[in-house]
């Protein structure tokens, strides 16, 4: 809570507390709380700095990117509305219906998808959407994996529901233990975040696990909401995706009693990794076409639409496939130097999907430290991801997080650094 001092003119002082004390329930953002960790370090002088810490890739996004912001600059003097164009929904329909082998016809882009200046302040502004006062007369639960991705925790305190950390470990697969969730919490769960491919640890949900999320999330009436923003970053094979298994389970269990395929169910997309394009800031999300339109509403009160040229240049990315092969070309390169240096050290695996290596080193804030003052390697500890669990040790305590965002000869030297370095 901030306090202020007020002086008024008798000399008398009163303070009083302004904001709201919720966002003192957080904890500085993952990449502040890094900051703050080696700003004492000075690494030695005779190396460059090897930046694996944000998940910000570093190849040349696709000329058709920089090519159609130029012929559509015209609309930078125009305010964008907030469900996009209808070019940028077609194609982001036509891209999902391909991607994963959806029936034609089934999903409605006009009604089912929504652009989105990225999918950080929409995964956020979600809980705003999902979150009610009470669920089942108790303080709502969010639900998300843990490690997590720092938003959700944030969205969930700030909407006033409990965060509750579902461990995601070796043990696990590396994905939330779904059959260890009791009937007492789900019935006062009013959001759901899933990930996958997961970050940090790449898992890729099987279509029996997301059968059953969707299952749980109709049964008990909350919002799944399902972060597939690294799922076109893949080594050997596509991760299936949610809206695919909620056709398939259309097609063999019938219409859902209410007649819609996506009931219950909110996936989010990026151009940030598919396409190199961070700085473009353009993601959607699609799903229940109900849930879509009461976000479109939000939104319109809290968030700029994406501009005109942004749309068109995303609707160019989503209609192109051939750049999204080059990166993973890319990627695979990447993962190969990673694994030729590492070997089986620091329980090194080849991830389903992402670009991250979850190297567990014994003290992840330690090994961060180490890094940066002897061979200036800047990564992520994996502690700043994840929290504690009565009775539970914290999942990410012993891991770094490490993101092949350099080049395949950059990735090779840092990590012949981390064997070099952490022994």
């Amino acid at each position: 809570m901030v306090l202020t001092d007020f002086s008024v003119n008798s000399g008398a002082v009163f303070t009083e507390a302004i904001g709201n004390d919720r966002l003192d329930l957080l904890t500085d953002y993952p990449f502040t709380r890094l900051a703050n960790l080696l700003a004492p370090i000075t690494p030695r002088a005779n190396v460059s700095p090897i930046l694996l810490t944000v998940g910000e890739p570093q190849h040349t996004p696709p000329a058709i990117l920089e090519e159609t912001l130029r012929a559509t600059a015209s609309g930078w003097n125009k305010y964008p509305p907030v469900g996009g164009t209808p070019e940028f929904r077609a194609a982001v329909g036509d891209w999902l219906t391909r991607r994963y082998d959806l029936p034609a016809g089934l999903l409605h882009a006009d009604s089912s998808v929504l652009p989105l200046s990225g999918t950080r302040e929409a995964l956020f502004m979600l809980a705003l959407l999902a979150v009610p006062t009470q669920k089942a007369g108790r303080q709502p639960a969010v639900l998300m994996p843990n490690p997590f991705y720092a938003p959700y925790e944030g969205a969930a305190v700030m909407a006033g529901a409990e965060p509750v950390f579902l461990s995601a470990t070796r043990e696990t697969g590396f994905l939330p233990d779904l059959d260890a969730l009791t009937p007492e919490l789900l019935e006062r769960t009013a959001l759901f975040y899933l990930c996958t491919p997961a970050n940090p640890q790449g898992a890729a949900a099987t279509p029996a696990y997301l059968a059953k999320a969707i299952g749980l999330a109709r049964q008990y009436g909350f919002v799944l909401a399902v972060d597939e923003c690294y799922a076109e970053i893949w080594l050997d094979a596509p991760p299936v995706g949610a809206l695919q298994v909620a056709a398939g389970l259309h097609k063999t269990n019938g219409p859902h009693a209410d007649g819609k395929p996506w009931a219950n169910l909110l996936v989010f997309h990026s151009l940030s990794k598919r396409s190199s394009a961070a700085g473009l800031r353009s993601g959607f999300v699609a799903g229940d076409p109900a849930l879509i339109g009461r976000f479109s509403r939000l939104r319109s009160y809290g968030c700029a639409g994406m501009p005109l040229p942004v749309l068109a240049a995303s609707t160019a990315l989503w209609r192109d496939e051939a750049h999204v092969e080059d990166n993973r070309v890319a990627y695979r390169a990447k993962f190969a130097a990673a694994e030729a240096e590492l070997g089986g050290r620091y329980g090194y695996y080849r991830p389903a999907g992402g670009f991250f290596l979850w190297l567990e080193v014994g003290n992840g804030e330690e090994a961060a430290k180490r890094l940066w003052a002897e061979g200036a390697v800047r990564v992520l500890p994996g502690a700043y991801l994840s929290r504690n669990n009565p009775g539970e040790p914290n999942p990410g305590d012993a891991f770094i997080r490490v993101a092949l965002v350099q080049d395949a000869d950059t990735v090779a030297q840092a990590c012949a650094s981390i064997v070099r370095i952490l022994g």
